[in-house]
Formats: structure tokens, sequence, C-alpha cells
């Protein structure tokens, strides 16, 4: 049975000077279980994960993060405690890789509509030009005033994806890996 795991709480101060830490019982609750991958090659469970990203996005982006995972000592020195930190390597590793293929997709997408927005921009500029000899005022002056808006519209999306969107994309494909290249230790602690 896979429960979310316990985690230790602290402040946001703290946080800038200590390792993410995790409490488990055992190496297997911080993976799927329903994973059907080996080991060190299962996704982390979606709470573990969420906490983790949550935590190291309030680290400075400079410094290196540390996890420290303890364990039960009948569980710190088992072979899947040993494998702990190159399972999340790659799984971290799989996360950034995945985000930069949408990174690309997101640029493709936004030359593709660059392409679309500027020809529609010129042909409604032009068109707009064209009615203006076509009409009479001021039916003219407002079909021209459409078409002008329309180019710009039809660019909105391209602007919006080239100026803001890949932000976002940006800082959580480096956050992953930072998380990537994390140093994992494993502690010993005892019942409680």
């Amino acid at each position: 049975m896979n429960t979310a795991p316990v985690v230790r709480h602290s402040t946001s101060l703290a946080k800038a000077r200590h390792p993410i830490e995790l409490r488990v019982t055992e190496p297997r609750q911080l993976f799927e279980t329903l994973d059907p991958f080996p080991f060190r090659e299962r996704d982390l469970d979606r709470n573990a994960e969420q906490y983790i990203v949550a935590w190291a996005r309030e680290l400075p982006a400079t410094s290196a993060i540390r996890i420290v995972v303890h364990l039960p000592a009948s569980h710190a020195h088992d072979q899947l405690a040993s494998e702990l930190n190159e399972a999340f390597a790659r799984f971290f590793g799989n996360r950034a890789t995945g985000v930069e293929l949408d990174l690309k997709e997101l640029f493709r997408v936004g030359r593709l509509s660059l392409g679309i927005g500027a020809s529609v921009l010129i042909a409604s500029m032009i068109a707009a030009q064209q009615i203006h000899y076509l009409l009479q005022p001021p039916l003219s002056r407002i079909v021209e005033e459409s078409l002008v808006i329309l180019g710009w519209v039809a660019n909105w999306r391209t602007l919006e994806i080239l100026l803001y969107e890949w932000w976002p994309l940006l800082r959580r494909r480096n956050l992953y890996r930072r998380l990537a290249t994390a140093k994992v230790e494993v502690r010993s602690t005892s019942v409680d």
C-alpha cells in the first residue's frame, strides 16, 4: 500500500539554508506503486513530487539542492535506499526533457503563428487601403478600422507565445534540471 510520505515543514527562512526533507517508512513509499518499471525507473509519487518541487521553487536559484530522506534503520541501508539518488536524478531529468520538448513545441507553434499572423496583418492592411477607394465615408472608415483590428487580433496568440508563455516553461525546465542534479542523502532515523 502506497501512502503519502510524511514530510517535515519549516519556515521560509530555513528553506534557504536546509535541505528538502522527507520522512518515509520505506523507499517504495516515494514512488508510484502501479508503475511496472524497476524501482530506479519508476515515477515519483505525485504527492512526493509536488512537495519536492514546491520546496525547491522557494530555494534560491543559485543554491545547490539537497534532498534528505529519513528512513527507519531497517530500510536506510538496503538496496532500494542506495538507488534513491539515481532514481531521483532519472525522474527529474526526464521531467526536464519533457518540459524542454514542450518549450520547443511552443516555439514551433509560435513561429507558425507568426507566419500566419503576419500574413493576415499584411493582407488586412492592404485590404484596408483598397477599401478607402471602394467605399464612401463613413462606411469605408468603419471597414478600414475593422480590417486593421482583425490584422492585429490575428497576431494576439503569436505575441502571447513569443513574449510571455515560454518564461514559465523555461523556469520549470531549469528547476527540474537543478532537481536532477540534487544530492539525495538517506539518513537512518529511530521509529517514533
